[in-house]
């Protein structure tokens, strides 16, 4: 992923360097159990944890010859022991193991320290949903179906629902987080030819990670490919938030929009543009993610045992979904925390169309009052639409019906046009999600 929507912290994790280390750390823990169970000298096993380096220039150097980038480490890592004069040490390095033993599993350590980052971004992004929705637990808005007026709600339970939407994202990715914590090292097609169950067991044990019970050479795709979607399902309801927050900024709407810093520009050619680049950045990134996930349903398909054809493709994926994930975690952190959100716009939109809005209570309210369902339909139906037409005020048409009024009194209408009667369970909502 370009450095442009790289956070440090996460890019670190995806270096050449980060990633050898895992493999050297693999390396390691495989050599202490196999000495620790008398199959390789406890010399070998203290040399390969202590005294065993690389560098990445070595390796690629070596890579470039042998064209085989686990030959290449462990031929570097065995040149550093050697040039301490650990050459009999340098020979049990590796032993019994496949390439795939080490790269899954050292790419589990890089997905579970990706994981927590993810994760803390997660948390620290629900806490702001939160925050900002019990902020606006009851400033009432225009809800909106297929883009037109529908009935009043709240600007707080749009945001608690995205809320809940990211509390069932954080419960799947740890589902696949906790997925993705394997580890196998069963050898060249996954029947432990050369080591034991047992010694699996015991060096994931070390790594922080659980054996996979089962293998071929690899690790099956389907949890990579449930932990990229997972990805691109976060990535998906980012998307959402932005497109609503886009909506919301249109110079018709304008009930909400992203923080505009005093020295910002929003065009090279009108000055008096404030664009929502914030969320079409969003929009655009999580195009990504969706695209990654399709990338990891095809590597699930390998050729028999194992081929590479999933190997080069995972390269790109989980250095960019995870990198991606954590920076749009932030972006729409930022977002909505700094969002600038105006109630009084609100206030005005919610009452533009002269009380249309109200047209299902008023149909509800002369059908408790006695009239024929089929009937207020029909009436309610064509007052709305002569008021939308004609540019009339719904409501004064309503009152000035003689058969309406027959059945509801002034106060039984101001009731029925009363936005507050339809907002009257939006803190069971909110206790329903919070639990408070």
């Amino acid at each position: 992923m370009i450095d442009r929507y790289t956070r440090p912290a996460m890019g670190s994790i995806w270096t050449e360097e980060s990633k050898y280390r895992c493999w050297l750390q693999v390396e390691s823990a495989a050599s202490t159990v196999l000495a620790e169970d008398g199959v390789i000298p406890a010399a070998a096993a203290e040399a390969i944890a202590t005294k065993a380096s690389c560098s990445v220039s070595r390796i690629q150097e070596i890579e470039a010859e042998v064209k085989h980038d686990v030959i290449a480490f462990t031929t570097a890592v065995a040149e550093s022991l050697k040039a301490q004069g650990l050459d009999a040490e340098s020979r049990w390095l590796h032993y019994g193991l496949t390439s795939n033993d080490i790269v899954d599993t050292a790419q589990a350590l890089q997905v579970k320290e990706a994981s927590a980052i993810i994760r803390a971004g997660l948390a620290a992004f629900l806490a702001v949903l939160k925050r900002r929705a019990v902020e606006f637990k009851h400033t009432p808005i225009i809800g909106r179906t297929h883009g037109i007026h529908a009935e009043p709600t709240t600007f707080g339970l749009k945001l608690l629902n995205w809320y809940a939407e990211m509390e069932r994202n954080l419960a799947r990715f740890d589902a696949a987080t906790e997925d993705m914590r394997v580890g196998k090292l069963s050898g060249a097609v996954g029947t432990f030819g050369h080591l034991k169950p047992e010694h699996e067991e015991r060096i994931c044990e070390r790594l922080g990670l659980k054996p996979a019970p089962v293998a071929t050479q690899v690790i099956q795709r389907d949890r990579h490919a449930a932990y990229i979607s997972t990805l691109a399902i976060i990535g998906s309801t980012l998307d959402k938030i932005a497109v609503e927050v886009r909506h919301l900024q249109r110079t018709e709407v304008r009930e909400a929009q992203e923080y505009f810093s005093e020295k910002q520009k929003g065009s090279s050619a009108m000055p008096h543009k404030k664009n929502p680049i914030t969320s079409e950045q969003i929009s655009g990134l999580a195009r990504v993610l969706r695209g990654n996930a399709q990338a990891a349903f095809e590597n699930i398909a390998l050729w028999h045992e194992r081929d590479i054809s999933h190997s080069s493709v995972e390269r790109v994926i989980f250095p960019d979904s995870t990198i991606l994930t954590d920076y749009l975690l932030a972006k729409t952190m930022d977002l909505i925390d700094r969002l600038l959100v105006y109630p009084e716009r609100m206030k005005k939109n919610l009452e533009s169309t002269g009380g249309l809005i109200f047209s299902g209570q008023l149909l509800l309210d002369l059908a408790e009052a006695g009239m024929m369902r089929e009937d207020a339909y029909r009436l309610v139906q064509s007052h709305a639409m002569r008021s939308w037409k004609e540019d009339l005020i719904f409501r004064d048409e309503v009152a000035r019906d003689a058969s309406i009024t027959a059945l509801l009194s002034p106060d039984k209408l101001d009731r029925t046009f009363d936005y507050m009667r339809q907002l009257s369970n939006v803190d069971a909502i909110f206790r329903r999600v919070l639990g408070e």
